[in-house]
């Protein structure tokens, strides 16, 4: 099983004193959160892509990097990050190839009965005002889901002026960044 080799890896880590490497504060070096999709593939690849390091930047992530309501948990999260935590920016990172795009809600309405999900349980949550298939659509295009996310974030009421956020997207094979958005106060400054 997999849990019980990486808890025994952990115990040659501690023992072995690796972790030292990678200390640092909770505060992040660049001042910087970083939103992106949950995917595998961009475990490493996205953090070797753009030099990011241990403590250079907070990074929070969720399915598609997708915003859709201004109070949702990933907004409260960036917005610790700049009140609490330093972040001055906020990056917004979608991919290439994502599972968010053109999602199936019907297949997945599907997968969720076939893995033990009562007809009753979906039933309660459609009567408490959740539509499955709203909640869990994906995105067309990853650009114009990461302009969504980006939209959401700079007219939230609560982020200070002076944040800049801006919209990137990463290819997932060979870590190319594309500029989707950049925030206009942050022309001619040097990341």
């Amino acid at each position: 099983m997999f849990l019980e080799e990486m808890l025994k890896y952990n115990e040659k880590f501690v023992e072995g004193k690796e972790y030292e490497k990678y200390k640092s504060d909770s505060l992040p070096n660049k001042k910087m959160v970083i939103f992106t999709c949950m995917e595998s593939r961009l475990v490493e690849l996205l953090p070797k892509a753009l030099n990011i390091h241990n403590g250079d930047v907070k990074m929070v992530k969720n399915a598609g990097a997708i915003i859709r309501k201004p109070f949702d948990s990933i907004i409260k999260s960036l917005l610790v990050a700049v009140y609490n935590l330093n972040a001055e920016q906020i990056i917004v990172i979608g991919h290439h190839d994502c599972g968010m795009s053109n999602v199936d809600t019907h297949a997945l309405y599907d997968n969720m009965r076939k893995k033990g999900i009562s007809k009753e349980t979906l039933n309660a949550i459609d009567y408490a005002g959740i539509d499955i298939h709203q909640e869990f659509h994906g995105f067309e295009t990853v650009e114009e889901s990461i302009n969504q996310s980006v939209d959401i974030i700079r007219n939230h009421p609560l982020l200070p002026e002076y944040v800049m956020v801006h919209g990137l997207v990463i290819d997932p094979h060979t870590g190319k960044i594309d500029m989707v958005y950049r925030d206009p106060k942050s022309e001619g400054l040097e990341f």
